[in-house]
């Protein structure tokens, strides 16, 4: 609303400014609280904010190192990846293996009878629904081929209904006409597909070469395998073939790696716990007597996050001499609670017998560092969790304060209105006194004025 700044006509004061001296003092000490306590809320909504991104982006960045390979000490190649592939879990140990593969797995593959046109083909010149059963390794599947099916309607048929056990189909045509053929995933010796039903394409069909089992030796040790992905020749070490050549396996230890994965650790956790330490401090300001608090200096919920991370620290992993952090090098600055890794005290951690794989053990499974941390934490993360929480409850107080703006503003607008009615009424009460005055005032005048007679 616009306002005046016209004095009173009758009484010669600033009414419309002792209005306004009025309403600001009785609006001033609601509008200091009100004030206030929305500047503190937003900052403690962005200060809740920043810390629960740096936990998420601290989740994702161990989640990414809760792997064997990351922290098992150990690295696994082969000489010719064209030849073989190789990958490791826990339970692997260092060694180096000849593998020479003569014979790789193979699947079963039939293939209809010849029909003229194409994929466009009808595989039921009849007139009634044919039945084509697919058998393999004992199980059977019923592809119903309706009349006048097309061989591309009964190949979209048999993936649509088999692509979950492992069966597929394609069409292969030439100058001849078109062939259906059925395959597998499956592979190894007795794995045979075969097919049977009143279906035109159970009949006249091929077999193909029957599925053969992986034929390989490792150090001259004559093996076997359905599959051409091992997992049970070596303890610990999945092979994969992939021709039929020898090439050298080599399982060695990486304390590089496993180095990298802990200094990787160390710096999440640095970055997390910097992200809360800036949140939560009292900084000395100009005269040491004068200090200023963070955000969220003094919460509870922030004390018990970081409770719960170090309590994880304290823990022991293993009965070794490198079952805990410190044993490795990993020590707590008293002050700030941010890890440092020392090089001298980690090589010798890594130098003891199993170093490396102890070290893992600390970090891994079910029960290592990096599972419980993520347990630690779980709570406060997700839409659900405590800190996502905390900022909803802070957002319905911002909500609840400019609520109470609004009141405010409303109140002080009508003490406004009331006010000025009041003063203007005032005012022109005393312009008719005024009036009144002057008038007598003339009157007497006139009266003692003798060249008036």
């Amino acid at each position: 609303m616009a306002s005046s700044t016209i004095t009173g006509v009758g009484s010669g004061f600033d009414t419309i400014g002792i209005v306004k001296a009025l309403v600001d003092a009785e609006k001033a000490p609601k509008q200091s609280q009100i004030t206030a306590q929305q500047k503190d809320t937003t900052i403690q909504l962005s200060a809740v904010g920043t810390v629960k991104a740096s936990l998420e982006t601290y989740r994702t960045a161990i989640a990414k190192l809760n792997s064997v390979s990351s922290f098992n000490g150990l690295t696994a190649s082969s000489n010719d990846e064209k030849i073989s592939k190789v990958t490791i879990d826990d339970k692997a140990s260092s060694g180096k293996y000849a593998l020479n593969v003569t014979q790789l797995a193979t699947a079963s593959k039939i293939t209809s009878k010849v029909f003229e046109g194409g994929a466009s083909a009808s595989v039921n010149s009849s007139e009634k629904d044919q039945t084509l059963t697919i058998s393999q390794s004992g199980d059977s599947y019923d592809v119903k081929i309706p009349a006048g099916a097309t061989m591309q309607q009964t190949r979209d048929a048999i993936n649509t209904q088999l692509q979950s056990k492992g069966i597929s189909a394609n069409v292969l045509t030439d100058a001849n006409g078109s062939r259906l053929v059925i395959g597998s995933q499956t592979t190894g010796k007795g794995t045979d597909i075969t097919v049977s039903g009143d279906s035109e394409l159970a009949t006249g069909y091929s077999a193909g070469k029957p599925p053969v089992n992986a034929e390989y030796t490792i150090d001259d040790i004559a093996m076997e395998s359905s599959s051409n992905k091992i997992t049970s020749a070596i303890s610990g070490v999945t092979l994969e073939l992939l021709d039929t050549k020898p090439s050298t396996i080599t399982v060695a230890s990486n304390t590089d790696t496993l180095k990298t994965s802990v200094q990787s650790f160390v710096t999440a956790y640095n970055a997390l716990l910097t992200s809360i330490n800036t949140q939560t401090k009292v900084t000395a300001t100009g005269d040491a007597a004068t200090t200023t608090a963070g955000a969220l200096t003094g919460d509870a919920s922030m004390r018990q996050l970081v409770n719960g991370l170090r309590g994880e620290l304290l823990q022991n992993s293993g009965t070794s001499s490198v079952g805990n952090l410190a044993q490795m090098g990993i020590s707590t600055d008293q002050k700030t609670g941010l890890l440092t890794l020392d090089d001298t005290k980690w090589k010798a951690a890594v130098a003891t017998p199993n170093g490396a794989i102890e070290i893992a053990k600390v970090f891994t499974g079910d029960t290592g560092l990096i599972t419980r941390m993520t347990k630690a934490t779980e709570s406060y993360v997700g839409t659900a969790g405590l800190l996502a929480t905390r900022a909803t409850d802070l957002n319905t107080k911002l909500t609840d304060l400019t609520t109470q703006q609004s009141d405010l503003d409303r109140r002080m607008e009508s003490m406004k209105t009331t006010l000025t009615a009041k003063y203007t009424a005032m005012d022109g009460l005393i312009a008719k006194i005024n009036a009144s005055s002057s008038s007598i005032m003339t009157t007497l005048n006139s009266l003692n004025n003798p060249k008036s007679n």
